[in-house]
């Protein structure tokens, strides 16, 4: 029988250990965990993001601050925000939500965020160090941090003799899948478009990660029996049986016909997704602890 991986189980056992984190941290030390949401513009779907991030850090018992600017706000204005909030010392945690509007260039922006306060891992500083297997100095970027709970959760800790395969080597989260695994033991190969025989490659791998952003690519055929597989595209595709403009939400993988081979596979929505929120809430606690001179918790 193959595992469904319920994200939303995982997500939620972790929420769990980041409030019961921050509580402790503010019952011992009197320090609020503090997490700072900057979003420019009016684009929808940032603004339900942004909108459940805060929802979340205050159910996690964060002090909670947004700042929603205007579309037309410069990329000064922006970078002296990211000041401000890098010298509070209420604040542990920053998020830019991206992307920005055309007119913002988000790189320096994000890289002048302090590396102790970029909870969302996009830092050069946070992956140079998980690049280098320091993973309890900096912080990871939230999606592959997520993932990597889920593959855990299926395999343990060591992945020792695992064969991993990654599809996409973007820097948000092909890469640092990729080193996570790798600090983990397992032999690590990373695919993309223009790896030869793609399909042949992922046969060989005991755990498939799929991040290339093309609706249901991973066909059964590319998959190992009994490999764990990891979806982390989110695509929407027309789903005219719904009725006429209707659309529903798929994964990189054909989940149907790859849940029969697999071992264990996550299912879009409800897998990866709810992770990433999680382990931004998770990194947030962690910068918290550290600031105070504490002992990051685990999560």
């Amino acid at each position: 029988m193959t595992t469904i991986i319920d994200g939303k189980q995982v997500a939620a056992s972790v929420i769990d250990a980041v409030k019961a984190a921050a509580r402790n941290l503010e019952q011992e030390a009197g320090v609020k965990t503090g997490l700072a949401v900057v979003i420019v513009g009016d684009d929808p779907a940032s603004h339900a993001y942004v909108s459940s991030k805060s929802r979340m850090a205050k159910e996690c018992g964060f002090a909670s601050i947004q700042h929603t600017l205007p579309e037309e706000t410069t990329q000064e204005e922006l970078a002296a925000l990211v000041q401000t909030l890098n010298a509070d010392e209420t604040v542990h945690g920053i998020l830019v939500q991206l992307p920005l509007p055309k007119h913002l260039n988000s790189e320096p922006i994000i890289q002048s965020i302090l590396p102790e306060k970029d909870v969302d891992g996009l830092h050069v500083v946070n992956a140079g160090k998980l690049a280098t297997g320091d993973l309890d100095g900096g912080l990871i970027s939230c999606t592959p941090a997520g993932s990597m709970v889920l593959v855990r959760g299926v395999h343990g800790e060591d992945l020792s003799g695992l064969n991993a395969v990654v599809i996409g080597r973007s820097n948000l989260f092909g890469k640092p899948m990729g080193a996570l695994l790798l600090n983990a033991n397992a032999t690590v190969t990373m695919a993309h478009s223009r790896t030869k025989d793609l399909a042949a490659v992922c046969r060989n791998a005991d755990i498939l990660v799929a991040a290339v952003g093309r609706p249901q690519m991973v066909k059964a055929d590319w998959v190992k029996p009994g490999a764990t597989v990891i979806d982390v595209g989110i695509n929407r595709v027309p789903a005219p049986d719904k009725g006429e403009g209707k659309s529903r939400l798929v994964g990189d993988v054909a989940y149907e016909e790859c849940a029969k081979i697999a071992g264990a596979i996550t299912p879009v929505p409800g897998g990866v997704g709810p992770m990433t929120i999680a382990m931004l809430m998770a990194n947030t606690a962690i910068a918290a602890y550290r600031k105070s001179g504490r002992k990051a918790p685990k999560f």
